[in-house]
């Protein structure tokens, strides 16, 4: 479920740098999201539910 929602957020903020539209630091914001859901996938680790 992390991961899904932070990949989202990675091509979301490579969209938008690609096409050049910037939402002011939108953009960053989304990509320390996403950075922060990989580090808590990572740390959590992988659990059987």
């Amino acid at each position: 479920m992390l991961e899904t929602i932070a990949i989202i957020l990675i091509v979301l903020w490579l969209l938008g740098m690609v096409s050049g539209y910037t939402m002011g630091n939108f953009i960053y914001v989304l990509l320390v999201i996403a950075i922060v859901l990989f580090l808590v996938r990572l740390v959590s680790g992988r659990r059987v539910v």
